[in-house]
């Protein structure tokens, strides 16, 4: 499941930005490049991916606050060497977030629906059997 979708993107920076963004042919031919989106879309989930390691992946459903960091990361991949200073400060605070995800201190919070997603349960756990010396234990 990807995290953002063409609909997200140009819901949140208009369509014609998108296009800018992605038709490199020449001359221009005036429409989305979806090759070009979906790489940018792809690397932004990898990316992503890279912080939830303590997380179940694939994530059942996607947080509302994982669709926006995949929005700002796929347009901040969008722009490649030319990027702009609005688009580098929102691909920061996307890190940033993610960071504190990846250690723990802020969830992903809850998707759309109000679930929050699960958190893996690959740690370590200990168990041990009765005890053997103790006041009930008679010899």
């Amino acid at each position: 499941m990807s995290y953002c979708t063409q609909q997200n993107l140009t819901d949140r920076f208009s369509e014609r930005e998108i296009i800018q963004l992605t038709d490199r042919s020449t001359p221009p031919s005036g429409t989305i490049n979806t090759t070009v989106m979906n790489q940018a879309i792809a690397d932004a989930e990898a990316e992503i991916n890279s912080y939830l390691t303590g997380y179940k992946l694939p994530l059942a459903t996607v947080p509302a606050n994982l669709v926006r960091i995949a929005c700002d990361i796929a347009r901040y991949y969008l722009y490649e060497d030319r990027v702009i200073e609005q688009v580098q400060t929102r691909y920061d605070a996307a890190i940033k977030y993610l960071t504190q995800v990846a250690k723990g201190t802020i969830s992903l919070g809850p998707d759309t629906s109000g679930a929050v997603a699960a958190v893996a349960s690959d740690s370590a756990q200990f168990e041990s059997s009765a005890s053997v010396f103790g006041r009930g234990n008679a010899f």
